[in-house]
């Protein structure tokens, strides 16, 4: 049973390019049902986030560490905001420390990752990644009707 519509649309930020670039190829394997879109800074992020003219992603990856604009002050911004406060947030970073995860948390972070740092355990955290949130948002896509 297929849903109609039932891609996953995803908000990828991130002001490091390589790794923006290791994420996409990462995504690449989940095209058919995923759609990312990338974002280089918060404040650009925000901007998209904020267009009346594009539909809201179901999923905001974030990292953490930006310049001018971290990842903290993009969730806060996103909860501050009536209209982007029911999104749904997941840091993505490579900081493990206990204080940023609590942070993240108490900012009311969806969900946090550690992103891997072996490419090939980062690909299986990405393919969990796409499958836990397809079936958040889609509980009906890709399972076989019960007989």
């Amino acid at each position: 049973m297929k849903v109609m519509n039932s891609v996953l649309r995803v908000l990828l930020v991130d002001d490091n390019q390589n790794d923006l670039a290791l994420a996409m190829i990462a995504f690449e394997e989940h095209e058919r049902s995923t759609q990312v879109t990338t974002c280089n800074s918060g404040k650009e992020a925000l901007a998209y986030l904020r267009d009346s003219n594009i539909p809201l992603p179901n999923v905001v990856v974030l990292d953490l560490n930006m310049p001018m604009m971290s990842g903290f002050e993009v969730l806060e911004a996103i909860r501050c905001d009536p209209l982007l406060q029911p999104l749904t947030v997941v840091i993505l970073s490579t900081s493990s420390d206990p204080g940023d995860i609590q942070t993240a948390y108490r900012l009311f972070a969806s969900s946090y990752m550690v992103k891997q740092q072996n490419f090939g355990d980062f690909m299986e955290q990405i393919d969990q990644f796409v499958t836990y949130w397809r079936r958040c948002q889609f509980p009906n896509v890709d399972r076989q009707p019960t007989p």
